[in-house]
């Protein structure tokens, strides 16, 4: 009888935290205060955003989000005129961020070599895969369902990424950042740049 009043009331415990987290994940007002202006983050930055990296002012232009076997990371485009970054945000364990910009300074096979050379560097692979996308705004020509991914790093911590979209093969190469060099101020929610890529 008392085995039974104990499981009774473990059940119960845990249909109200069922409950109560289902309720969260529905509230529309939970997310909308979640993506409010003045609660932007490196994690919710919107296209017209603006982020500002040593004295320079950056405008969100897109954003891509990759996931693979339930782990989550992000990239946003950022645009200065003609200039273009990528802002690669991740999760694990710790904020990872990185400052990096496109080159076509480096051929790349199919399948890319592991280690490379880019730059007088030498870099090494430390993680690839296939991610599925979805996307927000404008992203250049990364419009496939899915992309391979080949992430790089120089006994320097330089970091270096190589995407196949579906062939098209894009590559970047930057430095790890501390989030904290980098000031987020609210955009007007469009594209200020209007770039059709």
């Amino acid at each position: 009888m008392l085995i039974a009043l104990l499981l009774l009331i473990i059940v119960l415990i845990l249909l109200g935290i069922y409950f109560l987290l289902r309720q969260q994940r529905a509230d529309p007002q939970s997310s909308e205060e979640e993506n409010a202006p003045e609660n932007r983050n490196l994690f919710n930055l919107q296209v017209g955003d603006i982020v500002e990296y040593f004295d320079r002012d950056w405008i969100v232009e897109g954003k891509l989000i990759y996931e693979e076997d339930g782990f989550t990371w992000m990239e946003y485009l950022l645009q200065d005129q003609q200039d273009i970054r990528w802002l690669s945000v991740e999760e694990d364990d710790r904020v990872e961020v990185s400052w990096l910009q496109p080159t076509r300074n480096l051929d790349i096979p199919r399948n890319p070599p592991n280690p490379l050379t880019f730059d007088q560097e030498t870099y090494y692979c430390i993680d690839s895969g296939v991610a599925n996308m979805t996307r927000e705004g404008s992203v250049l020509n990364r419009n496939a369902e899915q992309c391979r991914y080949f992430d790089y790093e120089s006994d320097d911590e330089k970091v270096l990424s190589i995407e196949d979209w579906n062939g098209e093969i894009e590559v970047t190469y930057g430095n790890p950042i501390s989030p904290h060099a980098l000031s987020i101020f609210p955009g007007g929610g469009e594209s200020v740049y209007d770039s059709r890529r």
